[in-house]
């Protein structure tokens, strides 16, 4: 955890970036609930990029949730990860505009979110290969100490090779006990665990169970409970059980399903303690469907 005591020690970026002078922004490629996201090209390299640029109130308002708390900066936890499926970010800095930016390699690819959508033959063949893929981010992620806090096929790219990367590292935080502590509840509602919906205590499994409603929702293109952002929508992950997946998929292989319910159960001790786990159980489902894919592990 060294390099994570290194992050949390680090001072205040100087040096300010004029993003017009230095890339030439070709077009708007996306923008999330906190930053814009910018298909570039960087003049000093010649290499396409993709810009991050994030939306200062927005910011302010999520810090505030971490008052007194060193919470790590986006783009200095981004710059830590190296994974291939995990989108590699280049370079992190503030703007002219004192807005952080991130610079990361440009992936040509769709959303995970496209496929499940689509529920076409991309997503049939391929299935197991992206629950698995997702679940080693997931777990790497873990194992260099951080809680993505996130997880959800919409912050999951698939390039045109088929190799997912897990994406926006904004609700990222460090997996000690000052940030496992009761009280903040952030991320998606429907992928929400339990105990944070209750404001308990969260560690990595509250990633576990958001990876979980990942890989029932690409199997069934549906949630394993009603969606909506309201109070009462999110409590189902406390008070109902979740649809069984035969429900969606009556042929779903049975251990398949188990495994994948397992994730979503209401008390984390009964969950998948670790992505890892949870993948390396998936794997041995694929080595048995899908004999021919195995080297690809």
């Amino acid at each position: 955890m060294k390099f994570l005591k290194n992050i949390l020690k680090r001072g205040p970026r100087v040096k300010k970036v004029d993003l017009s002078k230095r890339f030439d922004l070709i077009t708007r490629v996306g923008q999330g609930s906190m930053s814009k996201v910018w298909r570039a090209t960087d003049r000093m390299t010649g290499r396409m990029v993709a810009i991050k640029v994030l939306d200062k109130a927005k910011l302010i308002r999520l810090e505030r949730r971490f008052v007194g708390m060193k919470k790590p900066d986006e783009g200095d936890i981004a710059m830590s990860l190296r994974h291939p499926n995990i989108v590699k970010t280049l370079e992190h800095g503030v703007t002219t505009n004192d807005e952080q930016y991130l610079v990361m390699e440009f992936v040509e690819g769709r959303g995970l979110s496209f496929y499940v959508d689509q529920q076409n033959d991309v997503m049939l063949a391929n299935r197991l290969s992206f629950m698995i893929q997702l679940g080693q981010a997931v777990a790497y992620l873990h194992e260099q100490g951080w809680i993505h806090r996130d997880i959800c096929p919409r912050n999951v790219v698939v390039t045109n090779d088929l190799t997912l990367k897990l994406i926006d590292f904004g609700l990222t935080v460090p997996n000690t006990e000052e940030f496992q502590k009761p009280g903040n509840r952030t991320g998606t509602a429907s992928y929400m665990a339990p105990e944070l919906v209750m404001r308990h205590r969260t560690d990595q499994r509250i990633d576990v169970f958001s990876y979980a409603v990942s890989c029932y929702e690409m199997c069934a293109h549906a949630y394993p409970w009603a969606t909506g952002d309201t109070l009462e929508s999110v409590l189902e992950h406390v008070n109902k059980p979740p649809e069984p997946l035969q429900k969606f998929v009556p042929n779903i292989d049975d251990e398949l399903a188990k495994i994948i319910m397992k994730g979503l159960t209401r008390y984390p001790d009964d969950r998948w303690q670790t992505a890892s786990k949870m993948v390396s159980a998936l794997q041995k489902i694929r080595r048995r469907l899908e004999p021919v894919h195995a080297d690809d592990e």
